[in-house]
């Protein structure tokens, strides 16, 4: 045989164990850190596209009645709630008495 041969058959060959470890290594699943952090903002969902309860009246996701409910909310990036402005005024952390 060659050295070229040799050295593609070489090749080849970690080529395979390389495939073959891969394949054997468990799956690492994405951990919280590629998750951004959320939080609850009140007053900034549209009718119908809260993220769950909005006070009396309502059950969950989907039920808010009107456009900017102060006690509908969503799930935004935290730390952006208090910067997202709306017709009806500012985000907020807490609910918005209407």
């Amino acid at each position: 045989m060659t050295h070229r041969t040799l050295s593609l058959g070489a090749l080849a060959l970690s080529a395979i164990a390389c495939t073959s470890a891969l394949a054997q290594a468990p799956a690492q699943p994405m951990g919280d850190a590629a998750k951004p952090a959320m939080e609850k903002c009140y007053g900034v969902s549209m009718a119908g596209k809260n993220d769950c309860a909005a006070g009396a009246g309502t059950t969950c996701a989907g039920t808010s009645k009107m456009d900017y409910q102060g006690n509908a909310w969503k799930y935004v990036p935290a730390g952006t709630c208090a910067t997202l402005k709306t017709p009806k005024g500012m985000g907020s952390l807490m609910p918005i008495k209407s």
